[in-house]
């Protein structure tokens, strides 16, 4: 009998890379969907646009006019824009409009994320097999969370990064380097980091992993530089001497003022968070700890990090979810188990249950991208704005906060004529002395102003008695208005105001 001929190339590189193509593939739609960014994000999202349009300009940056209730760290952001940049200028040459480049720079953190992930779904491989690998992509493409806030740059995907780095390095058996990614995590990006290196620290040092005085030498040490190279780089940014993680760590944890953002009840990261972003992952991941002794060591550190984390009483399903990942690790080992199970009687029944679930999860997740697709009326309001008025006279919209957090960044404002103002603090009384030429803002009516046209937004879910159970109930959001003293905005063909 002939040998099996070698795999093509093709096929060789989708055996390779054919989860990440997945994976990345997800993250990828999720980002060109909802190119939009939060108030969460506003930090970074300003700072990538002025380090690529600004440069060393510092005094144009947008975070000395709106600083934020705390300071965040530009190094994130600096090293996203500097891999970003000769996309961002390609566009600038050919005069493509600046939310393309919002665009790239998702992409490259996603990029980034995702390549973290694979190092970590390498190891998996590596040590549990290529069943329980191949459930952990599945499970990660299935959950919507993990993937869509992939390319998103909040503090905490910048520290996910560094967390599946040092899962990676855990599974590799290489301890102190797992030890070094997370203090990087929490020195530079994410305080509360500190909560995950201590479990998984006071973990490794019970298990005589390495000594205590390896531990502090090596903590000290990577401490040390990660302290004075975000003090040396943030310090020049925000124009003070300033180490932003520490400033953060005393505001939330100190003073705990961070409750004022809202807070839940201790139990709502096991009750409401972890189910939410987990999905079919959440009941398989205890599955699988009982089922394979393996994985309990890893995952009880990560548990206890999300103990910890709930004494805090504001709570957002973003803090917690470096825990993703290494639970799904646990769950995949459920779900492998009973694949390969599946032709014995009582597993085949499990089997099936738990494909049903997968359905569900994915049909939760697609529930959840209708919504997030709808969840950005600011961006799509100034976007509709734009493409109104085509004139080339000069023209200056003032956005209001409301509209700001809902997806306005400075990557969504064109050239001139246009000109953008986000003054705080203007009454609705105030607007008709201003000379604004357009507002967008949260009010129906506003003296002196046409309500030319209302832009939707996600407002809740409804269950109905018919197919499709589940119905996304929209609301006007953000609503533009044009400044009734301009006789060009009269001419202009808008729908108006619902």
């Amino acid at each position: 009998m002939a040998p099996p001929s070698p795999p093509t190339p093709a096929a060789r590189l989708l055996r390779e890379y054919g989860w990440d193509l997945m994976l990345g593939s997800i993250a990828a739609f999720y980002a060109v969907m909802v190119p939009y960014t939060k108030v969460e994000e506003s930090f970074n999202v300003q700072a990538m646009h002025d380090i690529l349009y600004h440069n060393h300009h510092i005094n144009k940056y947008d975070h000395l006019e709106f600083p934020g209730v705390v300071p965040r760290t530009f190094i994130g952001a600096l090293v996203i824009a500097i891999i970003s940049s000769p996309a961002v200028l390609i566009m600038c040459v050919i005069h493509v409009p600046k939310v393309y480049s919002l665009l790239a720079v998702r992409l490259v953190l996603g990029c980034a994320i995702l390549m973290t992930l694979r190092l970590f779904r390498v190891e998996v491989k590596r040590k549990f097999g290529h069943h329980v690998e191949a459930f952990f992509a599945i499970l990660t493409a299935i959950q919507f969370h993990v993937l869509f806030y992939s390319t998103r740059p909040l503090p905490n995907i910048f520290a996910l990064a560094l967390v599946n780095l040092a899962y990676s390095f855990w599974f590799k058996g290489n301890y102190l380097r797992t030890l070094q990614a997370l203090i990087v995590a929490a020195t530079v990006f994410r305080c509360d980091m500190i909560l995950l290196l201590g479990t998984i620290g006071i973990t490794l040092l019970l298990s005589r992993s390495f000594s205590l005085l390896e531990a502090i030498k090596c903590c000290i040490s990577t401490a040390v530089v990660c302290i004075g190279f975000t003090v040396l780089v943030d310090s020049i940014m925000w124009q003070r001497i300033m180490w932003p993680e520490f400033e953060v760590l005393w505001f939330n944890s100190v003073l705990n003022r961070s409750s004022e953002w809202g807070t839940h009840s201790i139990h709502w990261y096991f009750t409401s968070a972890l189910p939410r972003s987990m999905l079919v992952a959440y009941p398989l991941c205890l599955v699988g700890a009982l089922l394979d002794r393996r994985i309990v060591p890893y995952v009880i550190p990560v548990t206890l990090f999300v103990v910890l984390y709930s004494k805090l009483p504001h709570k957002e399903l973003r803090f917690i979810i470096a825990a993703v990942p290494m639970l799904n690790v646990s769950a995949s080992l459920a779900a492998s188990r009973l694949y390969n199970n599946r032709k014995k009687t009582g597993w085949n029944f499990l089997y099936v249950l738990m494909l049903g679930a997968f359905l569900v999860s994915l049909g939760y997740s697609a529930v959840s991208f209708m919504a997030s697709y709808s969840n950005y009326p600011g961006g799509n309001a100034l976007k509709a704005l734009h493409e109104v008025d085509n004139s080339t006279k000069e023209k200056m919209v003032h956005i209001d906060a409301f509209t700001a957090m809902g997806g306005v960044s400075r990557f969504c404002e064109n050239e001139y004529p246009w000109r953008y103002s986000k003054e705080e603090g203007i009454s609705i009384e105030e607007y008709q002395t201003r000379n604004f030429t357009y507002l967008l803002n949260e009010h129906r009516y506003i003296s002196g102003y046409k309500c030319l046209f209302a832009v939707e937004g996600f407002s809740r879910a409804k269950i109905q008695p018919r197919f499709p159970p589940l119905s996304l109930v929209k609301a006007p959001k953000v609503f533009a208005h044009g400044n009734t003293g301009d006789p060009g905005i009269l001419s202009l063909d808008c729908p108006g105001c619902p």
